[in-house]
């Protein structure tokens, strides 16, 4: 395929990719973080896959059922009719605790005739860097790697076994399942079983839908980003992904690939806000709880990222075997940015902090808790916002005064200062606004550029940066104000390509960037929005959003010359950015509703 035209699927535990021909090209088992089971998407002939084999009379399409994480892929050649639905067990239990097993089911639904189908089965377990072997049991196919590392997974059917193993030719009479599971099963696995999974996940995910907010205008394009988000959700330590892949690169054939299964604070305090104004305070909650658990109480040492169970060793490796999405290497597992210092995680962080604040009733504890890391992060940002850092952009060598980095350290003293106010702890405030203070001098005399006529940036640099188009949005600005206009102004002539935009056009560690970052494409967007652009934001917003795969996805690039979707998949930072704009183009719909 020439796009990323895959469907996720998943439940808060891990997620699997489906091509839009109904190939299963990415898992990983049994959690997001896992080795891979199949990773055709990163190697074509390697990587392994579960694929559906059909003939070229067969017409394929693909949706989703409407308000779920549950993909349909149709096989219709006129006369024979069938469906592969796929999905990842969720549903409650009756003690109030979430079934999400390390398994995937795709349900076959015949619907008219006599279909004919082959199945390619390959996994290829733990990166596919040993080979996996594959035997037919009474009751299952097993899958097993055991030269350098044991692993093994376990594949259920009423299909014939042997059958399914050899490819041979499938001629569908009644309703089937395949079940794929990293456990084996306990207890007899049947197509009634299979279909009551099918049922209750079904509700859980409308169930879940029908709490979200609803708007007038764009709501199945919020809702289908909310869903999304919520797939990328880890249930077990209330960790959001960036991504559920690894290595998809952000230009074909260049080496910016990254491993993305982790927890950015970043990227995972703005899905937070996000989907907590959607109405979904557990999601937020969790992120809190996992925000108290990895974070030292009065230790600066906070990293911008973690592991979904709060690792905080990320060591980057790569997977030479591997010839990488279209051949786009290295494969890297692992993220070396860990190290970095970010000083913009500390303002996003007491942002979400904040709105928790506002927004939600907390415990005493948790609120004694919060607080004390309220306080350790206005220490942190008193001692460290006059450094240079990498940067949002994760700058891997040079560092320097980035000026988001700046307005984030602001943002942290002024959220610290209001969250003081609204639990009536103001013996601080003076100490903290003078810092602001301080701050917000510093910002607009050092990152105002007067030639350019915009914030740069970076202090010091003529270079135009798609994150300056933030300033409004955290309040440290007006929409009205010229500064703000003329930056708007100055960014589109400087990195807008056809309603598209760079991150920034100066070179970085890996030379000139060649493709535009999703989620400052939506930034732009908003920016225009906010300066009384209105009609030209929403023209720019439209053909952007004409731009997701067949699904309505996005990854984390877009090439500016084909639109093909480029980085990795799904990504949280873009589908939050077109949460939000859309929300600004959207009358409030009357059914407000909270989970």
């Amino acid at each position: 395929m020439d796009n990323l035209d895959y469907g996720i699927i998943g439940n808060c535990r891990s997620a699997a990719l489906i091509s839009k021909t109904g190939s299963l090209d990415w898992c990983c088992l049994p959690n997001f973080d896992s080795s891979s089971v199949f990773a055709k998407i990163l190697d074509e002939q390697k990587g392994g896959s579960f694929e559906i084999l059909v003939s070229d009379d067969y017409k394929v399409s693909q949706k989703y059922i409407h308000k779920t994480n549950i993909l349909v892929t149709e096989f219709n050649n006129g006369t024979d009719i069938f469906e592969s639905i796929d999905f990842m067990p969720r549903y409650q239990n009756e003690d109030g605790s979430y079934h999400n097993p390390a398994d995937i089911i795709r349900y076959i639904k015949l619907i008219a005739g006599k279909p004919t189908f082959r199945v390619k089965y390959n996994p290829k377990l733990e990166y596919a860097k040993e080979e996996t072997y594959s035997k037919k049991t009474e009751n299952y196919i097993k899958s097993i790697t055991n030269k350098d590392k044991y692993d093994t997974l376990y594949l259920y059917s009423d299909l014939d076994l042997e059958g399914i193993l050899s490819g041979e030719k499938i001629t569908l009479t009644d309703h089937a399942y395949f079940l794929i599971s990293y456990h084996e099963k306990i207890l007899e696995q049947t197509l009634e079983h299979c279909y009551l999974k099918l049922q209750r996940t079904r509700v859980y995910w409308l169930n879940w839908s029908e709490k979200t907010t609803t708007y007038a205008k764009y709501n199945d394009e919020i809702l289908r980003s909310a869903l999304v988000l919520k797939l990328l959700s880890y249930e077990k330590s209330g960790a959001v992904l960036a991504a559920a892949t690894t290595s998809l690169p952000e230009t074909i054939g260049e080496v910016r690939n990254w491993d993305y299964r982790f927890c950015w604070i970043r990227d995972a305090s703005m899905v937070i806000k996000v989907i907590s104004d959607l109405g979904h305070k557990n999601v937020a909650q969790r992120f809190l709880r996992f925000i108290i658990d990895i974070i030292p109480d009065k230790d600066e040492k906070i990293q911008i990222m973690y592991g979904i169970n709060g690792e905080k060793d990320l060591t980057e490796k790569t997977l030479d075997h591997l010839s990488g999405y279209k051949n786009s290497s290295p494969v890297r597992i692992g993220n070396a940015a860990f190290h970095q210092k970010q000083n913009d995680i500390y303002g996003i962080l007491m942002n979400v902090i904040y709105q928790q604040f506002v927004k939600f009733e907390c415990t005493v504890d948790d609120n004694e808790s919060l607080w004390t890391i309220s306080k350790s992060i206005v220490h942190i940002v008193n001692v460290n916002w006059e450094k240079p850092d990498k940067g949002i952009w994760e700058f891997r060598t040079e560092e320097r005064h980035f000026t988001f980095s700046k307005l984030l350290c602001w943002v942290a003293i002024d959220r610290a200062i209001k969250i003081g106010e609204l639990i009536n702890k103001k013996g601080k405030n003076k100490r903290w606004k003078a810092l602001r203070d301080r701050i917000y001098n510093d910002i607009y005399e050092n990152a105002w550029n007067e030639e350019v006529q915009a914030y740069t940036q970076s202090y010091g640099s003529s270079d135009l940066d798609a994150s300056t188009l933030l300033m409004e949005s955290y309040g440290f600005i007006d929409a009205k104000d010229p500064r703000f206009i003329s930056t708007v102004k100055a960014t589109e002539k400087e990195l807008c390509n056809d309603g598209l935009l760079y991150r920034y056009k100066n070179k970085d560690d890996f030379g000139l960037p060649s493709s535009s970052f999703t989620i400052c494409s939506f930034w732009f967007i908003n920016s225009l929005f906010k300066i009384g652009e209105e009609e030209k934001a929403k023209k720019l917003f439209d053909q952007l959003l004409s731009y997701s795969n067949h699904l309505g996805l996005f990854s984390e690039d877009i090439d500016f010359k084909t639109k093909r979707l480029l980085g990795n998949f799904p990504q949280a930072y873009s589908h939050l950015a077109l949460i939000e704009t859309a929300v600004n183009f959207s009358e409030m719909g009357v059914n407000e509703k909270c989970s």
